[in-house]
């Protein structure tokens, strides 16, 4: 057994570093437009408010949305993690009791973010790839497209999500 040296403190706390900045353009309130493919043909749209606020020292953007239809609300995490040196983040949402768990990074122009993931597809409860790219345009306009895709097959799109600062 170690012993405990009680000169040095025995947590540091770490600061948010340049990737947490790279965040920042996020926070703030925000319409979206979410287009929702759920087969071939055109795709579901609804409106939408999107509310990102940095929590816990600056770690971590929150997100909470509030659909204008159907009672849809979610909530989610997106920070960066200093020791996997990887942007992480997770969803929750009222249309399912998943934790949609994805990791990624962003590319040398700090605007492309690239996240993977994985999610139960809820008719069959097959494993789905998920890939998701979040797009800063610019301070005011963002947007997230997610992608599917089962057994290694053919990727496509299933979500498409526009974002306009309030």
């Amino acid at each position: 057994m170690s012993e405990i040296n009680y000169e040095q403190p025995a947590y540091v706390p770490a600061v948010p570093g340049p990737e947490h900045e790279l965040l920042k353009p996020f926070q703030g309130v925000f319409n979206a437009v979410v287009r929702l493919w759920l087969g071939p043909g055109e795709p579901l749209e609804q409106p939408g408010l999107m509310t990102n606020t940095f929590q816990l020292a600056g770690f971590f953007l929150h997100q909470e949305y509030v659909g204008e239809q159907h009672g849809f609300a979610g909530r989610g995490y997106w920070g960066f993690n200093q020791i996997a040196r990887k942007y992480e983040g997770f969803w929750i949402d009222t249309a399912s009791s998943t934790m949609l768990h994805e990791s990624g990074d962003v590319d040398k122009s700090g605007t492309l973010w690239t996240m993977c993931g994985s999610v139960t597809n809820p008719q069959n409860g097959e494993v789905m790839a998920k890939r998701s790219v979040i797009r800063l345009i610019d301070n005011d306009h963002h947007m997230m497209e997610s992608f599917l895709s089962v057994g290694g097959g053919q990727e496509f799109r299933n979500m498409e999500i526009r974002y306009t600062r309030v």
